[in-house]
Protein backbone atom coordinates (compact mmCIF):
# COMPACT_ATOMS: atom_id res chain seq x y z
CA UNK A 1 0.00 0.00 0.00
CA UNK A 2 1.02 3.53 -0.24
CA UNK A 3 3.38 5.34 1.78
CA UNK A 4 1.74 8.90 0.64
CA UNK A 5 -0.34 10.91 3.42
CA UNK A 6 -3.72 9.86 3.81
CA UNK A 7 -4.80 13.51 3.55
CA UNK A 8 -2.79 14.38 0.60
CA UNK A 9 -4.56 11.94 -1.25
CA UNK A 10 -7.11 12.84 -3.99
CA UNK A 11 -10.81 11.23 -3.25
CA UNK A 12 -9.85 8.52 -5.74
CA UNK A 13 -6.42 7.35 -4.43
CA UNK A 14 -8.36 7.71 -0.96
CA UNK A 15 -11.55 5.60 -2.22
CA UNK A 16 -8.61 3.04 -3.50
CA UNK A 17 -6.24 2.67 -0.58
CA UNK A 18 -9.90 2.54 1.96
CA UNK A 19 -10.63 -0.46 -0.55
CA UNK A 20 -7.25 -2.34 -0.24
CA UNK A 21 -6.89 -1.46 3.34
CA UNK A 22 -10.54 -3.15 3.51
CA UNK A 23 -9.32 -6.42 1.59
CA UNK A 24 -6.51 -7.02 3.47
CA UNK A 25 -8.27 -6.43 6.82
CA UNK A 26 -10.84 -8.72 6.09
CA UNK A 27 -8.05 -11.48 4.75
CA UNK A 28 -6.57 -11.84 8.33
CA UNK A 29 -9.70 -11.47 10.79
CA UNK A 30 -9.23 -7.62 11.34
CA UNK A 31 -12.36 -6.59 9.72
CA UNK A 32 -15.00 -9.48 10.21
CA UNK A 33 -18.35 -9.36 7.76
CA UNK A 34 -19.20 -12.98 9.14
CA UNK A 35 -20.19 -13.99 12.64
CA UNK A 36 -16.81 -15.96 13.91
CA UNK A 37 -17.63 -19.36 15.38
CA UNK A 38 -15.07 -18.73 18.32
CA UNK A 39 -14.83 -16.19 21.03
CA UNK A 40 -11.86 -13.82 19.90
CA UNK A 41 -11.56 -12.07 23.29
CA UNK A 42 -7.70 -13.23 23.57
CA UNK A 43 -7.08 -13.42 20.09
CA UNK A 44 -7.88 -9.83 19.73
CA UNK A 45 -5.81 -9.04 23.20
CA UNK A 46 -2.62 -10.76 21.33
CA UNK A 47 -2.88 -8.58 18.31
CA UNK A 48 -3.05 -5.28 20.41
CA UNK A 49 0.31 -6.68 22.72
CA UNK A 50 1.93 -7.22 19.40
CA UNK A 51 0.90 -3.63 17.28
CA UNK A 52 -0.52 -5.98 14.82
CA UNK A 53 -4.08 -3.45 15.61
CA UNK A 54 -2.80 -0.03 16.58
CA UNK A 55 -4.51 1.06 20.00
CA UNK A 56 -4.21 3.54 22.60
CA UNK A 57 -1.86 3.24 25.24
CA UNK A 58 -4.83 2.30 28.07
CA UNK A 59 -5.97 -0.30 25.76
CA UNK A 60 -2.18 -2.13 25.21
CA UNK A 61 -2.62 -2.28 29.28
CA UNK A 62 -6.01 -3.67 29.03
CA UNK A 63 -5.11 -6.17 27.07
CA UNK A 64 -1.88 -7.25 28.77
CA UNK A 65 -3.94 -7.14 32.02
CA UNK A 66 -6.04 -9.73 30.44
CA UNK A 67 -3.20 -11.93 29.11
CA UNK A 68 -1.55 -11.47 33.37
CA UNK A 69 -4.88 -12.37 34.10
CA UNK A 70 -5.15 -15.44 31.98
CA UNK A 71 -1.49 -16.96 33.53
CA UNK A 72 -2.88 -16.86 37.19
CA UNK A 73 -6.43 -17.53 37.11
CA UNK A 74 -7.87 -19.98 39.22
CA UNK A 75 -5.14 -19.51 42.17
CA UNK A 76 -5.80 -18.65 45.59
CA UNK A 77 -4.75 -15.28 45.06
CA UNK A 78 -6.73 -14.33 41.87
CA UNK A 79 -9.70 -16.87 42.21
CA UNK A 80 -11.36 -15.66 38.74
CA UNK A 81 -11.11 -18.02 35.24
CA UNK A 82 -11.74 -17.10 31.68
CA UNK A 83 -14.86 -19.06 30.66
CA UNK A 84 -15.09 -18.72 26.80
CA UNK A 85 -18.77 -20.41 26.82
CA UNK A 86 -19.88 -17.70 28.82
CA UNK A 87 -18.33 -14.95 27.37
CA UNK A 88 -19.53 -16.11 24.32
CA UNK A 89 -22.73 -16.59 24.94
CA UNK A 90 -24.46 -12.97 24.68
CA UNK A 91 -22.27 -12.34 21.12
CA UNK A 92 -23.70 -15.21 19.90
CA UNK A 93 -26.99 -14.33 21.10
CA UNK A 94 -26.49 -10.27 19.44
CA UNK A 95 -25.70 -12.19 15.97
CA UNK A 96 -28.56 -14.77 16.40
CA UNK A 97 -31.56 -13.10 17.73
CA UNK A 98 -30.82 -9.75 17.70
CA UNK A 99 -31.95 -7.65 14.20
CA UNK A 100 -30.74 -4.76 12.72
CA UNK A 101 -33.29 -1.97 12.93
CA UNK A 102 -31.67 0.34 10.22
CA UNK A 103 -29.32 -0.01 7.45
CA UNK A 104 -29.78 -2.80 4.47
CA UNK A 105 -28.04 -5.81 6.12
CA UNK A 106 -30.59 -7.95 7.88
CA UNK A 107 -27.55 -9.60 10.63
CA UNK A 108 -25.51 -7.88 13.14
CA UNK A 109 -21.60 -9.01 13.06
CA UNK A 110 -19.76 -7.92 16.20
CA UNK A 111 -16.37 -7.34 15.83
CA UNK A 112 -13.30 -8.40 17.20
CA UNK A 113 -12.82 -5.42 19.75
CA UNK A 114 -16.51 -6.01 20.47
CA UNK A 115 -15.32 -9.32 20.91
CA UNK A 116 -12.82 -8.09 23.65
CA UNK A 117 -15.19 -5.43 25.76
CA UNK A 118 -18.62 -8.07 25.78
CA UNK A 119 -16.05 -11.39 25.92
CA UNK A 120 -14.01 -9.90 29.27
CA UNK A 121 -17.32 -8.51 30.71
CA UNK A 122 -19.50 -11.64 30.87
CA UNK A 123 -16.36 -14.39 30.37
CA UNK A 124 -14.23 -13.81 33.94
CA UNK A 125 -16.29 -15.71 36.56
CA UNK A 126 -15.38 -17.00 39.84
CA UNK A 127 -13.98 -20.63 39.88
CA UNK A 128 -16.19 -21.96 42.30
CA UNK A 129 -18.99 -19.40 42.19
CA UNK A 130 -19.56 -18.77 38.64
CA UNK A 131 -20.48 -15.14 39.85
CA UNK A 132 -19.05 -12.95 37.10
CA UNK A 133 -15.78 -11.01 38.05
CA UNK A 134 -16.75 -7.34 36.91
CA UNK A 135 -19.77 -5.42 38.58
CA UNK A 136 -18.76 -2.75 36.53
CA UNK A 137 -17.32 -1.71 32.62
CA UNK A 138 -15.89 1.82 31.16
CA UNK A 139 -16.51 1.60 27.53
CA UNK A 140 -15.05 4.78 26.26
CA UNK A 141 -15.02 5.18 22.78
CA UNK A 142 -15.27 7.70 19.70
CA UNK A 143 -18.73 8.44 17.97
CA UNK A 144 -20.12 6.10 15.70
CA UNK A 145 -18.38 2.94 16.69
CA UNK A 146 -21.12 0.44 17.69
CA UNK A 147 -22.47 1.99 20.45
CA UNK A 148 -26.13 1.25 19.67
CA UNK A 149 -25.41 -2.73 18.93
CA UNK A 150 -23.57 -2.97 22.68
CA UNK A 151 -26.47 -0.97 24.49
CA UNK A 152 -29.59 -2.33 22.65
CA UNK A 153 -28.36 -6.13 22.22
CA UNK A 154 -26.77 -6.72 25.54
CA UNK A 155 -30.11 -4.69 27.52
CA UNK A 156 -32.13 -7.65 25.35
CA UNK A 157 -29.99 -10.57 26.31
CA UNK A 158 -29.92 -9.35 30.02
CA UNK A 159 -33.84 -9.15 30.13
CA UNK A 160 -34.46 -12.52 29.38
CA UNK A 161 -31.12 -14.48 28.54
CA UNK A 162 -28.50 -14.03 32.03
CA UNK A 163 -30.62 -16.85 33.88
CA UNK A 164 -32.13 -13.45 36.36
CA UNK A 165 -35.24 -14.35 37.43
CA UNK A 166 -37.21 -11.28 37.82
CA UNK A 167 -34.19 -9.28 36.81
CA UNK A 168 -35.03 -4.90 35.95
CA UNK A 169 -32.82 -3.67 33.39
CA UNK A 170 -32.42 0.24 32.90
CA UNK A 171 -31.35 1.97 30.75
CA UNK A 172 -29.82 4.97 31.26
CA UNK A 173 -29.11 8.91 29.41
CA UNK A 174 -28.65 12.32 30.85
CA UNK A 175 -31.52 13.75 28.93
CA UNK A 176 -35.46 11.71 29.05
CA UNK A 177 -35.15 12.19 25.14
CA UNK A 178 -31.81 9.96 24.61
CA UNK A 179 -32.80 7.38 26.84
CA UNK A 180 -36.14 7.41 25.45
CA UNK A 181 -34.03 6.87 21.89
CA UNK A 182 -32.25 4.18 23.08
CA UNK A 183 -35.37 2.59 24.21
CA UNK A 184 -37.13 2.48 21.45
CA UNK A 185 -34.27 1.05 19.87
CA UNK A 186 -34.32 -2.02 22.06
CA UNK A 187 -37.49 -1.93 20.99
CA UNK A 188 -37.50 -2.31 17.21
CA UNK A 189 -34.80 -4.54 17.88
CA UNK A 190 -36.47 -7.13 19.63
CA UNK A 191 -39.42 -6.45 16.97
CA UNK A 192 -37.19 -6.90 13.89
CA UNK A 193 -37.03 -10.39 15.47
CA UNK A 194 -39.24 -13.18 15.37
CA UNK A 195 -37.71 -14.86 18.06
CA UNK A 196 -37.50 -12.10 20.40
CA UNK A 197 -41.05 -10.92 19.43
CA UNK A 198 -42.39 -14.03 20.64
CA UNK A 199 -40.55 -14.22 23.67
CA UNK A 200 -40.59 -10.11 24.69
CA UNK A 201 -43.71 -7.77 25.11
CA UNK A 202 -42.89 -4.44 23.88
CA UNK A 203 -44.76 -1.21 25.74
CA UNK A 204 -44.50 1.88 25.63
CA UNK A 205 -43.01 2.55 28.68
CA UNK A 206 -41.48 -1.06 29.39
CA UNK A 207 -40.35 -4.27 27.59
CA UNK A 208 -41.29 -7.63 29.61
CA UNK A 209 -40.24 -11.08 29.37
CA UNK A 210 -43.14 -12.08 31.40
CA UNK A 211 -41.35 -15.92 31.88
CA UNK A 212 -38.90 -14.75 34.14
CA UNK A 213 -40.94 -11.56 35.64
CA UNK A 214 -38.24 -9.42 34.06
CA UNK A 215 -38.42 -5.67 32.80
CA UNK A 216 -36.52 -3.04 31.41
CA UNK A 217 -37.16 0.91 31.38
CA UNK A 218 -35.40 3.72 30.31
CA UNK A 219 -34.86 6.55 32.92
CA UNK A 220 -32.57 9.73 32.69
CA UNK A 221 -31.21 12.27 34.96
CA UNK A 222 -33.78 14.84 34.19
CA UNK A 223 -36.37 12.86 36.11
CA UNK A 224 -36.85 13.87 39.97
CA UNK A 225 -38.68 10.27 41.28
CA UNK A 226 -35.45 8.61 40.33
CA UNK A 227 -35.92 5.38 41.72
CA UNK A 228 -33.84 2.21 40.56
CA UNK A 229 -34.87 -1.07 42.08
CA UNK A 230 -33.76 -4.51 42.56
CA UNK A 231 -30.83 -4.11 39.70
CA UNK A 232 -29.90 -6.77 37.20
CA UNK A 233 -28.28 -4.66 34.46
CA UNK A 234 -28.01 -0.75 33.94
CA UNK A 235 -26.34 0.47 30.57
CA UNK A 236 -25.41 4.19 30.97
CA UNK A 237 -25.15 6.48 27.53
CA UNK A 238 -22.98 9.22 27.36
CA UNK A 239 -21.97 10.25 30.96
CA UNK A 240 -19.70 12.78 29.59
CA UNK A 241 -22.97 15.09 30.14
CA UNK A 242 -23.19 13.90 33.52
CA UNK A 243 -22.75 16.88 36.43
CA UNK A 244 -22.76 14.43 39.16
CA UNK A 245 -23.37 11.06 40.42
CA UNK A 246 -27.34 11.32 41.36
CA UNK A 247 -28.66 8.71 39.06
CA UNK A 248 -25.11 6.59 38.90
CA UNK A 249 -25.43 6.58 42.87
CA UNK A 250 -29.04 5.55 42.40
CA UNK A 251 -28.79 2.51 40.02
CA UNK A 252 -25.51 1.78 42.23
CA UNK A 253 -27.24 1.10 46.16
CA UNK A 254 -30.23 -1.01 44.36
CA UNK A 255 -28.59 -3.88 43.31
CA UNK A 256 -27.76 -5.09 46.61
CA UNK A 257 -30.10 -7.62 46.48
CA UNK A 258 -28.65 -9.30 43.50
CA UNK A 259 -25.93 -11.71 43.08
CA UNK A 260 -24.11 -10.52 40.13
CA UNK A 261 -25.10 -7.12 39.09
CA UNK A 262 -23.69 -4.89 36.14
CA UNK A 263 -23.26 -1.44 35.17
CA UNK A 264 -21.83 -0.74 31.64
CA UNK A 265 -20.79 3.11 31.09
CA UNK A 266 -20.85 4.03 27.26
CA UNK A 267 -19.30 6.85 26.28
CA UNK A 268 -17.24 9.33 24.66
CA UNK A 269 -15.07 12.32 26.18
CA UNK A 270 -16.61 15.43 26.49
CA UNK A 271 -16.58 18.82 27.75
CA UNK A 272 -18.21 18.46 31.51
CA UNK A 273 -14.57 18.47 32.73
CA UNK A 274 -15.63 18.12 36.82
CA UNK A 275 -18.16 15.06 36.27
CA UNK A 276 -17.97 11.40 36.97
CA UNK A 277 -16.49 10.89 33.80
CA UNK A 278 -13.15 12.43 34.58
CA UNK A 279 -12.97 10.21 37.81
CA UNK A 280 -13.77 7.20 35.87
CA UNK A 281 -11.02 7.93 33.20
CA UNK A 282 -8.78 8.98 35.77
CA UNK A 283 -9.32 5.58 37.83
CA UNK A 284 -9.26 3.30 34.49
CA UNK A 285 -5.86 4.83 33.64
CA UNK A 286 -4.68 4.86 37.23
CA UNK A 287 -6.01 0.57 37.51
CA UNK A 288 -4.20 0.21 33.91
CA UNK A 289 -0.63 1.86 34.33
CA UNK A 290 -0.42 -0.45 37.77
CA UNK A 291 -1.31 -3.54 36.87
CA UNK A 292 0.68 -5.28 39.91
CA UNK A 293 -1.11 -3.48 42.17
CA UNK A 294 -4.50 -5.04 40.99
CA UNK A 295 -6.83 -1.73 41.49
CA UNK A 296 -10.01 -1.65 40.51
CA UNK A 297 -10.32 -5.78 40.15
CA UNK A 298 -13.78 -5.72 39.59
CA UNK A 299 -14.28 -2.51 37.32
CA UNK A 300 -13.16 -3.43 33.33
CA UNK A 301 -11.98 -0.66 31.53
CA UNK A 302 -11.50 0.00 27.50
CA UNK A 303 -10.38 3.21 27.11
CA UNK A 304 -10.11 3.98 23.33
CA UNK A 305 -8.46 7.15 22.29
CA UNK A 306 -5.66 9.07 20.30
CA UNK A 307 -2.52 8.89 22.40
CA UNK A 308 -1.67 12.33 21.59
CA UNK A 309 -3.47 15.06 19.50
CA UNK A 310 -1.02 15.02 16.68
CA UNK A 311 -2.16 11.34 15.94
CA UNK A 312 -5.09 13.07 14.07
CA UNK A 313 -3.02 14.10 11.13
CA UNK A 314 -2.71 10.29 10.32
CA UNK A 315 -5.97 8.76 9.73
CA UNK A 316 -4.02 5.15 10.23
CA UNK A 317 -4.17 5.72 13.80
CA UNK A 318 -7.63 6.69 13.65
CA UNK A 319 -8.65 3.22 14.58
CA UNK A 320 -6.75 3.72 18.22
CA UNK A 321 -10.32 5.93 18.94
CA UNK A 322 -12.25 4.13 16.82
CA UNK A 323 -12.02 0.37 16.88
CA UNK A 324 -14.96 0.02 14.42
CA UNK A 325 -13.50 2.18 11.51
CA UNK A 326 -13.46 -0.80 9.38
CA UNK A 327 -17.19 -0.27 8.99
CA UNK A 328 -17.11 3.40 9.40
CA UNK A 329 -17.86 5.74 5.99
CA UNK A 330 -13.86 6.17 6.20
CA UNK A 331 -13.16 8.47 3.34
CA UNK A 332 -16.11 11.37 4.13
CA UNK A 333 -14.34 11.04 7.33
CA UNK A 334 -11.15 12.01 6.03
CA UNK A 335 -12.74 14.56 3.74
CA UNK A 336 -14.46 16.41 6.04
CA UNK A 337 -11.35 16.36 8.78
CA UNK A 338 -9.49 18.17 5.96
CA UNK A 339 -11.72 20.87 5.45
CA UNK A 340 -12.97 21.21 9.46
CA UNK A 341 -9.58 21.30 10.88
CA UNK A 342 -8.62 24.54 9.67
CA UNK A 343 -11.16 25.91 12.16
CA UNK A 344 -10.11 25.52 15.71
CA UNK A 345 -13.71 25.51 17.37
CA UNK A 346 -14.43 22.37 14.13
CA UNK A 347 -11.33 20.81 15.14
CA UNK A 348 -11.82 20.39 18.64
CA UNK A 349 -14.71 18.85 18.49
CA UNK A 350 -13.33 16.68 16.78
CA UNK A 351 -10.78 15.91 19.11
CA UNK A 352 -13.05 15.47 21.73
CA UNK A 353 -15.93 13.42 20.28
CA UNK A 354 -13.99 11.32 17.38
CA UNK A 355 -10.64 11.03 19.03
CA UNK A 356 -11.63 11.15 22.43
CA UNK A 357 -8.93 13.93 23.55
CA UNK A 358 -10.30 16.22 26.44
CA UNK A 359 -11.07 19.27 24.65
CA UNK A 360 -12.78 22.57 25.20
CA UNK A 361 -14.22 24.34 22.13
CA UNK A 362 -14.33 27.38 23.65
CA UNK A 363 -11.48 29.16 22.27
CA UNK A 364 -11.54 31.21 25.22
CA UNK A 365 -10.88 29.06 27.51
CA UNK A 366 -7.88 29.09 30.31
CA UNK A 367 -6.09 25.97 29.33
CA UNK A 368 -7.37 22.34 27.72
CA UNK A 369 -6.81 19.44 29.58
CA UNK A 370 -4.01 18.41 27.50
CA UNK A 371 -2.03 21.29 28.88
CA UNK A 372 -2.35 20.68 32.26
CA UNK A 373 -1.65 17.00 31.73
CA UNK A 374 1.76 18.49 30.76
CA UNK A 375 2.08 19.95 34.45
CA UNK A 376 2.46 16.76 36.34
CA UNK A 377 5.46 17.16 37.75
CA UNK A 378 5.89 16.20 41.61
CA UNK A 379 8.47 17.69 44.08
CA UNK A 380 8.66 16.76 47.63
CA UNK A 381 7.68 19.92 49.74
CA UNK A 382 10.03 19.30 52.81
CA UNK A 383 12.93 20.41 50.11
CA UNK A 384 11.05 24.00 50.22
CA UNK A 385 11.45 24.75 53.89
CA UNK A 386 12.99 27.54 54.34
CA UNK A 387 12.44 29.22 50.62
CA UNK A 388 10.98 32.38 49.84
CA UNK A 389 7.44 32.22 48.73
CA UNK A 390 4.51 34.42 48.27
CA UNK A 391 0.92 34.11 49.60
CA UNK A 392 -2.46 34.71 47.97
CA UNK A 393 -6.19 34.52 48.95
CA UNK A 394 -9.67 34.32 47.47
CA UNK A 395 -12.40 34.57 50.16
CA UNK A 396 -15.61 33.19 49.54
CA UNK A 397 -18.16 35.83 49.81
CA UNK A 398 -21.39 33.67 51.45
CA UNK A 399 -21.13 29.61 51.85
CA UNK A 400 -18.69 28.72 49.34
CA UNK A 401 -15.13 28.24 48.75
CA UNK A 402 -12.60 29.62 50.38
CA UNK A 403 -8.31 29.36 48.78
CA UNK A 404 -5.02 30.61 49.79
CA UNK A 405 -1.93 29.72 48.24
CA UNK A 406 2.09 29.67 48.61
CA UNK A 407 4.26 30.52 45.13
CA UNK A 408 7.33 29.32 45.15
CA UNK A 409 9.14 30.62 42.33
CA UNK A 410 12.12 27.57 41.60
CA UNK A 411 15.71 28.13 40.29
CA UNK A 412 14.61 26.32 37.03
CA UNK A 413 12.04 28.87 36.12
CA UNK A 414 9.21 26.76 37.30
CA UNK A 415 6.86 27.23 40.33
CA UNK A 416 5.31 25.54 42.88
CA UNK A 417 1.80 26.17 44.50
CA UNK A 418 0.98 24.71 47.80
CA UNK A 419 -2.57 25.41 48.58
CA UNK A 420 -5.70 25.15 50.31
CA UNK A 421 -9.42 25.09 50.48
CA UNK A 422 -12.35 25.54 52.77
CA UNK A 423 -15.88 25.22 52.70
CA UNK A 424 -18.53 25.44 55.14
CA UNK A 425 -20.52 21.99 56.01
CA UNK A 426 -23.79 23.93 54.76
CA UNK A 427 -22.36 23.91 51.23
CA UNK A 428 -21.01 20.09 51.37
CA UNK A 429 -24.31 19.37 52.40
CA UNK A 430 -25.91 21.04 49.67
CA UNK A 431 -23.84 20.20 46.72
CA UNK A 432 -24.61 17.35 44.58
CA UNK A 433 -20.98 15.68 44.27
CA UNK A 434 -20.22 15.12 47.68
CA UNK A 435 -18.29 11.92 46.54
CA UNK A 436 -15.70 13.91 44.86
CA UNK A 437 -15.60 16.46 47.77
CA UNK A 438 -14.94 13.57 50.02
CA UNK A 439 -12.25 12.42 48.06
CA UNK A 440 -10.50 16.21 48.18
CA UNK A 441 -10.82 16.07 52.11
CA UNK A 442 -9.09 12.68 52.51
CA UNK A 443 -5.88 13.98 50.42
CA UNK A 444 -5.75 17.28 52.10
CA UNK A 445 -6.72 19.30 49.43
CA UNK A 446 -9.75 20.53 51.42
CA UNK A 447 -11.10 21.15 54.68
CA UNK A 448 -15.02 21.17 55.67
CA UNK A 449 -15.69 23.21 58.47
CA UNK A 450 -18.03 21.43 60.46
CA UNK A 451 -21.24 23.04 61.95
CA UNK A 452 -20.49 26.01 59.54
CA UNK A 453 -22.48 28.26 57.48
CA UNK A 454 -19.88 30.16 56.11
CA UNK A 455 -15.81 30.18 56.27
CA UNK A 456 -14.59 32.23 59.14
CA UNK A 457 -11.16 34.31 57.58
CA UNK A 458 -9.64 33.06 61.29
CA UNK A 459 -9.18 29.55 59.45
CA UNK A 460 -6.80 31.28 56.38
CA UNK A 461 -4.96 33.61 59.00
CA UNK A 462 -4.31 29.91 60.99
CA UNK A 463 -3.33 28.47 57.83
CA UNK A 464 -0.90 31.38 57.07
CA UNK A 465 0.60 31.24 60.51
CA UNK A 466 1.09 27.71 60.27
CA UNK A 467 2.80 27.58 56.65
CA UNK A 468 5.10 30.79 57.98
CA UNK A 469 6.85 28.57 60.44
CA UNK A 470 7.85 26.58 57.50
CA UNK A 471 8.51 29.09 54.73
CA UNK A 472 9.97 32.76 54.21
CA UNK A 473 6.97 34.46 53.05
CA UNK A 474 7.67 37.68 51.51
CA UNK A 475 4.20 39.15 51.14
CA UNK A 476 0.89 38.35 50.79
CA UNK A 477 -1.32 40.02 47.98
CA UNK A 478 -5.56 40.20 48.37
CA UNK A 479 -8.42 41.57 47.15
CA UNK A 480 -9.43 44.78 49.13
CA UNK A 481 -13.22 44.31 48.37
CA UNK A 482 -13.43 40.86 50.61
CA UNK A 483 -10.23 41.06 52.79
CA UNK A 484 -11.00 44.08 55.61
CA UNK A 485 -10.69 41.89 58.69
CA UNK A 486 -8.06 39.10 57.52
CA UNK A 487 -5.70 41.43 55.89
CA UNK A 488 -5.77 43.60 59.41
CA UNK A 489 -5.61 40.25 61.22
CA UNK A 490 -2.23 39.36 58.85
CA UNK A 491 -1.20 42.42 59.51
CA UNK A 492 -0.73 42.33 62.87
CA UNK A 493 0.84 38.91 62.75
CA UNK A 494 3.35 40.92 60.97
CA UNK A 495 3.06 39.40 57.61
CA UNK A 496 3.51 41.79 54.42
CA UNK A 497 0.27 42.46 52.57
CA UNK A 498 -0.12 44.26 49.49
CA UNK A 499 -3.84 45.19 47.44
CA UNK A 500 -4.12 43.14 43.99
CA UNK A 501 -6.57 45.29 42.31
CA UNK A 502 -9.21 42.27 40.32
CA UNK A 503 -9.13 43.93 36.73
CA UNK A 504 -8.01 43.39 33.01
CA UNK A 505 -4.94 45.39 33.30
CA UNK A 506 -3.72 44.13 36.63
CA UNK A 507 -4.23 40.66 36.00
CA UNK A 508 -3.79 40.50 32.46
CA UNK A 509 -0.24 39.94 32.30
CA UNK A 510 -0.14 37.94 35.25
CA UNK A 511 -2.46 35.64 33.61
CA UNK A 512 -1.00 35.57 29.78
CA UNK A 513 2.34 34.69 32.04
CA UNK A 514 0.44 32.18 34.23
CA UNK A 515 -0.79 30.09 30.56
CA UNK A 516 2.56 30.54 29.18
CA UNK A 517 4.12 28.36 32.00
CA UNK A 518 1.31 26.13 31.82
CA UNK A 519 2.01 25.64 27.93
CA UNK A 520 5.77 24.72 29.05
CA UNK A 521 5.01 22.28 32.14
CA UNK A 522 6.65 24.91 34.12
CA UNK A 523 3.75 24.92 36.81
CA UNK A 524 3.93 22.51 39.68
CA UNK A 525 0.83 21.58 41.97
CA UNK A 526 1.85 18.03 43.16
CA UNK A 527 -0.83 16.87 40.96
CA UNK A 528 -3.54 18.19 43.29
CA UNK A 529 -7.40 17.35 41.99
CA UNK A 530 -8.68 20.22 43.71
CA UNK A 531 -6.46 22.68 41.94
CA UNK A 532 -6.38 20.80 38.65
CA UNK A 533 -10.39 21.28 39.06
CA UNK A 534 -10.34 24.88 39.36
CA UNK A 535 -7.69 25.20 36.30
CA UNK A 536 -10.26 23.58 34.49
CA UNK A 537 -13.08 25.74 35.63
CA UNK A 538 -11.33 29.10 34.18
CA UNK A 539 -12.88 30.84 31.26
CA UNK A 540 -10.68 34.28 30.23
CA UNK A 541 -12.88 37.45 29.40
CA UNK A 542 -11.08 40.26 27.58
CA UNK A 543 -11.37 44.08 27.39
CA UNK A 544 -11.37 46.03 24.11
CA UNK A 545 -7.64 46.49 24.96
CA UNK A 546 -7.07 43.16 24.70
CA UNK A 547 -6.29 42.44 28.77
CA UNK A 548 -7.57 39.41 29.91
CA UNK A 549 -9.08 38.53 33.16
CA UNK A 550 -10.49 35.29 34.75
CA UNK A 551 -13.82 34.34 35.02
CA UNK A 552 -15.94 30.87 35.84
CA UNK A 553 -17.28 29.15 33.24
CA UNK A 554 -20.36 28.62 34.82
CA UNK A 555 -21.91 29.17 38.37
CA UNK A 556 -21.16 25.54 39.59
CA UNK A 557 -17.73 26.08 38.23
CA UNK A 558 -15.83 27.29 40.96
CA UNK A 559 -11.97 29.13 40.14
CA UNK A 560 -11.46 30.44 43.84
CA UNK A 561 -7.96 28.44 43.62
CA UNK A 562 -6.89 30.32 40.43
CA UNK A 563 -8.17 33.43 41.84
CA UNK A 564 -5.77 32.64 44.93
CA UNK A 565 -2.65 31.82 42.47
CA UNK A 566 -2.71 34.44 39.95
CA UNK A 567 -2.74 37.06 43.39
CA UNK A 568 0.16 35.40 44.49
CA UNK A 569 1.67 35.22 40.86
CA UNK A 570 1.42 39.29 40.65
CA UNK A 571 4.43 39.53 42.50
CA UNK A 572 6.18 36.48 41.39
CA UNK A 573 6.80 37.19 37.79
CA UNK A 574 9.78 39.88 39.15
CA UNK A 575 11.04 36.46 41.34
CA UNK A 576 11.36 34.64 38.66
CA UNK A 577 12.90 36.82 35.70
CA UNK A 578 15.47 37.59 38.62
CA UNK A 579 15.68 33.84 40.12
CA UNK A 580 18.21 33.73 42.83
CA UNK A 581 21.15 31.17 42.89
CA UNK A 582 20.47 29.53 46.44
CA UNK A 583 19.00 26.94 47.94
CA UNK A 584 18.05 23.27 45.34
CA UNK A 585 14.84 21.70 44.77
CA UNK A 586 15.70 17.99 43.69
CA UNK A 587 13.00 15.56 41.60
CA UNK A 588 12.07 11.92 42.80
CA UNK A 589 10.84 9.37 42.16
CA UNK A 590 7.96 7.36 43.65
CA UNK A 591 10.34 4.68 44.26
CA UNK A 592 12.79 7.35 45.34
CA UNK A 593 10.78 8.29 47.90
CA UNK A 594 9.71 4.63 49.31
CA UNK A 595 13.80 4.21 49.60
CA UNK A 596 14.32 7.50 51.76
Amino acid sequence: MTSKPLLEMSYSELTKWWADYQAEQQSWGGILVQPYPELLTTWYAERLIDGSIPASKENILAAKRHMRDLERQGTDDFPWVFDEEKGHRPIRFIEKKCKPSKGDHDQLVLQPWQHFVIGSIFGWVHKDTGIRKYREAVDFVGRKNGKTTIISGTSNYMLGFDGERGANVYVLANSQKQSSILFNESKAMIENSPYLDKRFKALRSEIRYETMKCTMQAMSAEKNNKDGENLHFAVFDEIHEYVDYALINVMKKSRGMRKQPLIIYITTAGYVLDGPLMNFFEAGKECLENLEDDLDERTFYYLAKLDKPEEADDPRMWIKANPNIGLMDFVNLVTDYKKDRKNPQELADWLTKQFNIFSDVDELSFVDVATINKNNKEIDIDLLKGRECVGGYDLSETEDFTSACLEFPLDNGEIFFLTHSWIPEARYNRDNNQQRLDEWRKKGYLTIIPEAEYVNYEVVLDWFIEKSKLYKIKKIGYDKSKALFLNAALEEHGFETEIVIQGFKTLGGPMQNFKELMLDGKVIFNNNKLFRWYLNNVRMVKDRNNNWMPTKQSKNRKIDGVAAALTAHTFVIPMIIKPKKSGKVKYYSVADLKNM
